[in-house]
């Protein structure tokens, strides 16, 4: 539960969190837009999820629960979020590489606009740790550096003149933390992110692929259960 000092500031300042407030766990600090962040990561997920096999139990496991908590999530929608999307649509659509259109899952009909979040892949990044990096004279590098900051503002959404999402009132976001019975919201976001990057380890490892050697019959034998453990005594007759 959020500290009980920060809930009653909020029942005083107009029932909305403060972004960047502590929430109670150390090191954890309020979302400015968690479902947002929340549609795009797990939309992001569902999408890679299909480069496994259907028959991988992962895969169904993993969808079923974060189509679950995605319908939720698109189901509570912030006051003004119709007008808003109509507001900033053409902004929106002409800076695609800040922002995605993500089709609802419960209501395909109806489309949520959510920023972009930029992660290398991990294939990508063992790649390049591999290559010996080139030598950049000081004005190569000053200029890379200016490029990277000017990529990081867009990948993050900064796009002048784009009005940000209308935010979820407090009892909204203490809702969903109650549906999805996850803790905090910013857990739920963390969690969200934690799977999303094993989704690209399972899909670079090829998990789902025959071991290159196979277990010999009855390797595991030993390790079952109830292999080593008494039956249970039979109660007493009355």
């Amino acid at each position: 539960m959020r500290a009980t000092g920060i809930l009653r500031a909020v029942a005083r300042s107009g029932q909305f969190l403060e972004a960047g407030a502590p929430t109670g766990l150390t090191g954890l600090l309020t979302h400015a837009s968690p479902r947002s962040s929340l549609i795009y990561i797990y939309s992001n997920t569902l999408d890679k999820l299909k480069q496994l096999p259907e028959s991988s139990v992962y895969r169904q496991s993993t969808e079923a629960l974060t189509k679950h908590r995605l319908n939720i999530i698109e189901s509570t929608k912030p006051a003004g979020l119709s007008e808003w999307q109509e507001r900033v649509r053409k902004t929106i659509e002409a800076h695609p590489q800040a922002f995605q259109s993500v089709a609802s899952q419960a209501n395909p009909s109806e489309v949520n606009f959510v920023p972009r979040y930029t992660r290398a892949s991990p294939a990508k990044v063992a790649q390049e740790q591999k290559e010996e990096a080139p030598e950049y004279s000081p004005e190569d590098m000053s200029k890379f550096i200016s490029q990277a900051l000017e990529e990081s503002k867009i990948s993050r959404g900064e796009v002048e003149g784009v009005e940000a999402e209308p935010a979820l009132t407090a009892e909204q976001i203490n809702e969903l933390e109650s549906k999805i019975g996850a803790g905090l919201i910013e857990e739920v976001i963390q969690v969200a992110e934690g799977e999303s990057q094993l989704v690209d380890t399972m899909i670079q490892s090829r998990v789902y692929e025959e071991l290159e050697e196979k277990p010999v019959e009855g390797q595991w034998t030993y390790h079952e259960r109830d292999r080593h453990t008494p039956t249970t005594q039979a109660p007493p007759s009355s």
